[in-house]
């Protein structure tokens, strides 16, 4: 019952204009007087922190949650709910989201030219993606709001999520997705969690655009990432992140650039860890997009964020093929915070490292593979020093897009192109399967030859 108390009492919210600062304002995802982002802002954390309980405090509770068989307590999200916004606990949907692995990656520090990296390994949620740990958040508000139909715009994980997260509240579910560009991995996920699924002959962006005018008609609720109730869920990894290193931050946090809402949870979450007393400083936040969606990466360097500059995307890293970003002031103001940066890499960068991280025995998705690929960049600019400590967020499982990995390991994947990367070519990482005679003898003789 204490508990309860607490929980009332200190997840009181409200909604902000990123832009004009307006607050008070309805329960919508863009501000009626500037239309600029919202974010969710808690008013009584000036006082150090959620009802006034100390950094430790919050420590303590968070980790004796862990033992417990309560679905709230088993959720990576929903265990740090004095963090988040109040939703009823009957209103609440979880699929035990979150608790997701940091891995160490040596091989890939050694070719990045680092001593020691980490990977904060969101695939590993219930559908494959990131995404899980903001849709549990936005699919339980709209719930609570009593509305009936969730929908979204996606290149493939949302779409995942959203369905998911809709099929286990019993909400209905749209998804609107480009037709013939995102991996068909994805797509099959919606449809077996029961969305309605539409392919729209444009692009992503021409799909937001669609559906913002749907949400406007009828009584359906957006959960894209302009929803702040999403921000609220993702910015949970890096509270995670943090616990998993006993609460010391890393030098650097570098994350992968779409619709760029994940790199501004992961910089809200900081600050307020820092305002909360559970951290004392920032690390600095990175942002890599591929070179082929580079939206970000052309508004910073060629007018310092003054304007966003839209791209036609292309790039086979489908989770981030976002040409008109939503969420690009927030990501710049997490950027210029935290004295980050941001880079791009081009699709041999990004094929070879994913292949690297696979190596290690963990694997992603191919946009999340341009964290590392971005990383060896930044280290040969000086911008990440060797003996700094710095974590990846990976985004993506490794089977959200088979077929990637698999016309990489034939060699089909760049056939025309010089297929080299640093110097490196990506041969040496490619593993088709073999053809042999159904023997024991060709089987034993493979296996001599390999050894040599």
């Amino acid at each position: 019952m204490a508990e309860q108390a607490i929980k009332r009492e200190t997840s009181v919210s409200q909604l902000r204009c990123i832009g004009c600062g307006s607050t008070a304002l309805p329960d919508r995802f863009r501000c009626e007087h500037c239309r600029d982002l919202l974010e969710i802002i808690f008013p009584g954390w000036e006082q150090g922190g959620p009802a006034g309980l100390t950094a430790q405090s919050l420590k303590n509770l968070w980790s004796d949650r862990r033992p417990s068989l309560e679905p709230a307590d088993q959720s990576g999200v929903w265990r740090f709910r004095e963090i988040l916004p109040d939703i009823a606990s009957q209103q609440i949907i979880t699929i035990r989201e979150g608790n997701t692995p940091l891995y160490e990656l040596p091989s890939c520090a050694t070719s990045a030219g680092i001593d020691h990296l980490f990977a904060k390994h969101q695939g590993m949620n219930p559908t494959g993606s990131f995404k899980d740990t903001g849709m549990t958040v936005a699919a339980s508000f709209a719930r609570q709001a009593g509305y009936k139909w969730v929908a979204c715009a996606s290149t493939g994980n949302t779409s995942a999520s959203m369905a998911a997260y809709a099929a286990r509240g019993g909400l209905h579910s749209l998804v609107l997705i480009p037709d013939g560009k995102i991996s068909w991995g994805k797509l099959s996920q919606s449809l077996d969690y029961g969305a309605i699924t539409c392919q729209l002959k444009t692009d992503f962006d021409g799909c937001v655009r669609v559906l913002n005018e749907v949400v406007e008609r009828m009584p359906v609720y957006l959960l894209n990432s302009v929803n702040p109730y999403r921000v609220e869920g993702q910015k949970t990894a890096a509270f995670e992140l943090l616990e998993q290193l006993n609460w010391e931050p890393p030098d650097h946090i570098i994350v992968p650039g779409g619709n760029l809402a994940n790199s501004s949870a992961i910089g809200k979450a900081l600050r307020e860890m820092r305002q909360i007393g559970l951290i004392s400083r920032m690390p600095k936040i990175s942002v890599i997009q591929a070179e082929g969606a580079n939206p970000l990466v052309r508004t910073i360097r060629e007018n310092a964020g003054e304007k966003l500059i839209p791209v036609h995307a292309e790039t086979m890293a489908t989770a981030i093929r976002i040409g008109n970003p939503a969420s690009w002031k927030k990501a710049l103001r997490v950027i210029t915070e935290s004295e980050g940066t941001v880079e791009q890499v081009s699709e041999i960068e990004i094929a070879l490292a994913k292949a690297e991280i696979g190596s290690e025995g963990i694997g992603c998705e191919p946009a999340s593979a341009v964290t590392l690929a971005g990383l060896k960049k930044l280290v040969k600019q000086g911008f990440v020093k060797a003996n700094e400590s710095v974590a990846l967020i990976l985004t993506g499982h490794v089977l959200k897009d088979a077929d990637f990995t698999l016309k990489f390991h034939r060699g089909d994947l760049f056939e025309g192109m010089p297929q080299e990367a640093e110097g490196r070519t990506l041969k040496s990482h490619q593993r088709a399967p073999l053809i042999l005679e159904p023997s024991v003898e060709a089987v034993v003789e493979l296996l001599h030859t390999s050894e040599k």
